[in-house]
């Protein structure tokens, strides 16, 4: 972990502090909805992407930090137990409700580490869903989703923390951009109404939008995304380690798209990302962007849901 000053350490120590209390003094049901309830409509969720790729994801291609910015918690393991309760804490000030953390399949690392994210939720009502990312490097046959979905059924989805949508466990999908509605097809045979099933968009996807029960985009180049009737989603930049900039940071941008997301009332309000470092997708603190809150820039204006502090001058 890079050393900090002692002035960093101190506040480092107090959001930390801060945010584990938080973490065991929020009541559950604390969280207040994002946005009016759509008529006739389920209640707006507020999630975020999640990654639990650490360390591993701190070292790529033979770079150490593979990250263009500094996190406010250091280069932090996935499993330790302080580091999740800081991330529960700062996503509940957020008005984030929910988890949706990547799963690389039955063993991997995420699969081990979801289950830790899993036991910090049950203590303090925190939802948790997994993004299968299998679809995004392959094809899974039905028979194979069927068998992913039914070992996660037998664990992780008897958790009292994990999200559920009408009852059923929420699986959000990840996919390629060649994918079509055979991809969706698929899914929807494997999972027969058992799951809230959640597909990323892809070209063409309205014409069998009814294989799926919602859908989202994951692009977090674009600053602002809208599914109507079915997400809204915003990125507060994209900046890959070893790469140009694809979409720069800007906090009033960012406040915009808060608002504007709020307003849309969609059920899905997601954020991409809470902590995808290597891409430069997060909005967990980073030294770039610490507040007196402790949480950051971005999180302060979901907090806020998108009003920014008094004398913020925007161009």
């Amino acid at each position: 972990m890079r050393r900090r000053g002692a002035r960093g350490i101190v506040l480092f120590r107090l959001t930390m502090t801060i945010a584990v209390l938080l973490v065991i003094v929020m009541p559950a049901g604390s969280i207040k909805a994002t946005a009016p309830v759509p008529q006739g409509g389920p209640e707006p969720v507020r999630a975020a992407f999640y990654y639990p790729w650490f360390p591993e994801a701190w070292d790529q291609q033979g770079v150490f930090p593979y990250t263009n910015f500094h996190p406010f918690a250091g280069y932090y393991r996935s499993d330790n137990p302080a580091a999740i309760a800081f991330h529960i804490a700062a996503m509940r000030y957020a008005g984030i409700s929910a988890g949706i953390s990547s799963w690389w399949g039955v063993g991997s690392p995420t699969d081990r580490r979801f289950l830790d994210l899993l036991s910090a939720g049950e203590r303090t009502g925190f939802r948790w869903a997994i993004y299968d990312e299998t679809e995004g490097v392959g094809d899974p046959s039905v028979a194979q989703i069927q068998s992913d979905l039914a070992y996660l059924s037998g664990n992780a989805m008897r958790s009292s923390a994990y999200w559920r949508i009408d009852n059923r466990p929420v699986v959000f999908v990840y996919g390629q951009g060649t994918d079509g509605c055979a991809m969706a097809q698929r899914w929807h045979a494997a999972t027969a109404g058992k799951f809230y099933l959640v597909l990323k968009v892809f070209s063409g996807y309205q014409s069998c939008a009814n294989l799926a029960d919602s859908w989202h985009q994951y692009a977090p180049a674009r600053a602002a995304d809208h599914q109507p009737g079915y997400s809204f989603t915003i990125s507060p930049g994209f900046w890959k380690k070893g790469d140009q900039p694809l979409l720069t940071r800007d906090v009033c941008r960012w406040a915009q798209n808060v608002q504007a997301m709020v307003a849309s009332g969609e059920p899905l309000q997601l954020i991409t990302t809470f902590n995808e470092w290597g891409e430069g997708t997060a909005v967990e603190p980073a030294r770039e962007w610490i507040t007196s809150s402790g949480f950051g820039a971005y999180l302060d204006l979901l907090h806020a849901n998108g009003d920014l502090p008094p004398g913020t001058a925007c161009g």
